[in-house]
């Protein structure tokens, strides 16, 4: 039996007459006399959407219309195709074309958690997510298998606002993984700027000589001292040291062994025994003992200061210094925060013992 549904045509030869409602006169409007717009065109906005999106959701809920069931791990997720069509062009290419999967009705899907699955259909079925450090991961590596940009930007903007120095190690190997620019240089130039926090972690022990290098290596490395990067690069070559003493001596080639406190390093370092143990390192120890004695007359890579040491300057007075062993006066810089700092280029020393007193080395 076909319905139509429409006004009844009045067929009098039939003997059946039209009821009054269809007699009704329709109204005649003349477009000429009217003084508003001919047309209103309307739009209820993007709550029907919403609204159309819920009940398709409660749909979904009661198995109602579903046409496609999901396996993920075992767990069946019913759903529709259209739905998934429309937000995914991983399930368009799925469903529309000659594919096995358009005509089964259970089409599994490998690589990703049930877990995942589940926020992200009621991402698609809502447009609503949430998106927590348990979850970040998979949901993310589940919206680029599904090709879901938006969502995909979504957990890489969280991931950026969580960035720590125990965690940003771990975010930046996951952004290059995933070839996500953005987060990797945020990540990058965060570990620069938080390097002495970072380095107490358990991820920068884990890092590969490469990685480690690339850190160490940099002018933009934000640091108070020489002395952490050198603390740093030995913490992470005992972590595993039969492995990693082959590679020392080109670590220590990307430390500024000359910038080190005399002290310090004719106390810490000369007496390391892994380094005592590492002839091909004596040289680097000979360049530092040299830049010691010669200052700025010996220039090497490694006698350059990295870029934020030139802020121990920002807030400076300048101050004469007399010095009755040689009865010259000098001109130095005073850092109100750190003390009195004599310029190299004096061929002086500024030397702090940490206790606050400072000494003062002619050459």
């Amino acid at each position: 039996m076909v319905l139509i549904l429409g006004r009844r045509l009045n067929r009098e030869d039939s003997g059946i007459r039209d009821s009054p409602a269809t007699k009704r006169k329709v109204f005649e409007m003349d477009p000429k006399s009217l003084s508003g717009p001919e047309f209103f065109d309307f739009s209820s906005g993007s709550s029907h959407a919403e609204s159309i999106l819920q009940i398709f959701n409660e749909f979904r809920d009661s198995r109602l219309f579903t046409d496609v069931i999901i396996c993920v791990e075992g767990r069946e997720f019913p759903c529709h195709r259209a739905v998934l069509s429309a937000c995914s062009s991983y399930f368009r290419a799925m469903f529309c074309n000659d594919h096995r999967e358009s005509r089964e009705m259970l089409v599994e899907i490998n690589g990703i958690l049930a877990e995942a699955m589940d926020c992200f259909l009621q991402y698609v079925y809502t447009g609503k997510v949430k998106i927590t450090t348990e979850n970040v991961q998979y949901l993310f590596e589940t919206s680029s298998l599904f090709q879901i940009s938006v969502l995909r930007d979504a957990c890489a903007k969280f991931l950026e606002e969580q960035l720590d120095p125990c965690n940003c190690l771990g975010i930046q190997r996951f952004a290059d993984t995933h070839s996500l620019k953005t987060l990797f240089t945020k990540c990058r130039n965060f570990a620069l700027q938080t390097f002495e926090d970072v380095s107490q972690h358990e991820e920068f022990l884990e890092l590969g000589k490469d990685e480690l290098i690339d850190y160490i290596c940099s002018d933009e490395l934000v640091i108070t001292k020489e002395e952490m990067v050198f603390e740093a690069v030995m913490r992470w070559v005992y972590r595993a040291v039969e492995l990693r003493r082959p590679v020392l001596h080109e670590l220590l080639t990307h430390v500024r062994l000359p910038l080190l406190h005399p002290n310090y390093f004719v106390q810490t370092v000369e007496v390391d025994q892994l380094i005592q143990n590492s002839p091909e390192c004596y040289q680097l120890l000979h360049e530092a003992r040299r830049y010691h004695i010669l200052g700025n007359e010996m220039m090497s890579p490694r006698t350059r200061p990295r870029r934020q040491f030139y802020s121990l300057f920002w807030s400076t007075t300048v101050t004469p210094v007399y010095f009755p062993t040689t009865h010259e006066a000098h001109t130095c810089l005073q850092n109100r925060n750190k003390g009195v700092f004599l310029h190299r280029s004096f061929r002086c020393y500024g030397v702090n013992d940490h206790s606050g007193k400072f000494s003062y080395l002619t050459l």
